[in-house]
């Protein structure tokens, strides 16, 4: 690999503002720039009042509904500005707060302004002022996006960008090459509903019934109507919950859910209905569930899928880079290294796929590919690398778990940090470089105490043997599936 002297960070949120302070830490780099789309960093913190207005496709995955932008054919140009949706706007809603303890979330350097759990303001502002703060806001490229990135001789990259001129409303592109890339863009921008026999033609019978919760900003939105939400993770629950605790709404709010989340007892709690996962969508609208009961078209008013995201990479060209990036059927960011490192693609590096401590997991990520890049680290072999994801693929089918979760309860996240950790190293004697965080034991205490929401249900450290809940039924013992202390991330 031939040296690395500049770096092209996508995405100015938690990811971009760790891996700006790590590269520029080094003092190594000549030129570092980060590239986001919107108008101020804060990535998926930042809070747009008004909501989108998008098409749900049941089934649908991102190369579908978010395809790249076709590239004027000389560069560089100023055109007519894009109308195509490229799924800016956050899923931010009024009263949403962090649900990991500030003192684990934050960043090593400054803690939020107060805790443990903050509204969405403030991680917005705080990534914000952490670019200004260590002097890195004049490497942002703001209101532009990144349209291709390609690669090209000597492991280097070619990005085609487009920077957004709202004034005139035109589009400016232009192209810059770069020695590596870093992908920091997030992944909750485009939204996912799966597929539900029936589920397209009661879209259309239906028109504007049946949102995702992407677009949901508050109770008001659902004044005098009577809602039923589908999902119960962490969106679905705070969104269910927001609204059979408002007099706006009627209730009692139905949920669909597959499971039981942590966080939900043996009842529901008043002005709430649990319903199972929907079967169908028959042709006069009525809405069927797995275990037979039903809901007429005319006994409710509005569907909230809170279903999650699917990874969006637009701007990869995997034509001329031998490959997709992205696994949809296995849930997974393909070829990649310690969630982290891409040996196919040495001068690539990926921050915040993994479900872990957010923030501060960024920066371990952060820290270990400015050390390697800067030559002051050392990888494994290729081929060990390869053996990674080969093992890990292995090891996550037969738990029936997803590849990029890295559980707290079993001791993996200390694991996974503790490799970036050494990965990296000190820095400099003389200062050069970030020293990769600590987890002390008041952190600790915190990620395994304090909790946004009470749990019902217990974790693999505090179920019997270790499996998760147990209970005797006649000659029978039913262990249902554990889940990880910090699975609501």
């Amino acid at each position: 690999m031939a040296p690395v002297k500049s770096i092209a960070i996508i995405g100015a949120g938690a990811s971009g503002a760790a891996a700006a302070n790590a590269f520029a830490a080094e003092k190594y780099f000549d030129v570092i720039k980060v590239f986001e789309r919107r108008e101020e960093p804060g990535g998926t913190w930042i809070f747009d009042a008004v909501p989108p207005e998008l098409d749900l496709v049941p089934g649908a995955l991102p190369y579908q509904l978010d395809p790249p932008l076709r590239i004027p054919p000389a560069l560089p140009t100023t055109v007519r500005a894009n109308t195509q949706e490229r799924f800016h706007k956050t899923p931010v809603y009024d009263g949403l707060t962090t649900n990991v303890p500030e003192i684990a979330m934050s960043l090593s350097d400054r803690r939020f302004p107060y805790g443990p759990f903050v509204p969405h303001w403030v991680p917005k502002n705080y990534i914000r002022e952490h670019f200004s703060v260590h002097g890195h806001d004049k490497l942002l490229n703001l209101n532009t996006t990144v349209e291709r990135v390609t690669k090209i001789a000597g492991d280097r990259w070619h990005l085609v960008l487009r920077r957004h001129d709202a004034l005139l409303d035109r589009d400016e592109w232009w192209e810059e090459d770069f020695d590596a890339v870093v992908f920091g863009n997030g992944h909750y921008s485009v939204p996912y509903v799966p597929f539900v026999p029936g589920l397209a033609e009661y879209l259309l019978k239906f028109p504007g019934r049946v949102s995702h919760s992407k677009s949901y900003r508050g109770p008001k939105q659902f004044t005098n109507q009577r809602v039923l939400v589908i999902g119960n993770s962490t969106s679905g629950y705070d969104v269910t919950d927001q609204l059979r605790r408002s007099p706006l709404v009627q209730h009692p709010i139905i949920q669909s859910r597959h499971s039981r989340s942590l966080w939900e007892g043996d009842e529901p709690p008043d002005g709430l209905t649990w319903k199972p996962v929907i079967s169908e969508y028959t042709a006069d609208g009525t809405i069927l569930f797995e275990d037979g009961s039903s809901l007429a078209h005319s006994e409710i008013d509005a569907i909230v899928y809170c279903t999650g995201y699917r990874p969006s990479y637009p701007f990869w060209d995997a034509k001329k880079n031998g490959r997709d990036l992205y696994d949809y059927e296995a849930n997974r960011f393909a070829g990649t290294f310690q969630h982290t490192f891409v040996p196919d693609y040495p001068t690539l590096g990926v921050i915040g796929i993994p479900r872990s401590l957010t923030f501060r997991s960024f920066e371990y990520q952060a820290i270990a590919l400015a050390r390697v890049w800067s030559g002051r680290a050392k990888l494994p072999s290729l081929e060990e690398q390869r053996q990674w994801e080969v093992d890990r693929v292995k090891e996550r089918n037969l738990s029936h778990r997803k590849f990029h979760d890295v559980e707290w309860d079993t001791g993996e996240t200390e694991e996974y940090l503790t490799f970036l950790y050494r990965l990296a190293g000190l820095p400099l004697l003389d200062g050069t470089g970030l020293t990769p965080p600590v987890l002390d034991a008041s952190t600790r205490w915190a990620i395994e105490n304090i909790r946004k929401h009470p749990i019902f249900r217990p974790t693999r450290s505090s179920a019997k043997g270790g499996q998760g809940e147990v209970a005797n039924e006649g000659d029978w013992v039913v262990v249902s599936p554990w889940k990880d202390s910090l699975s609501f991330i």
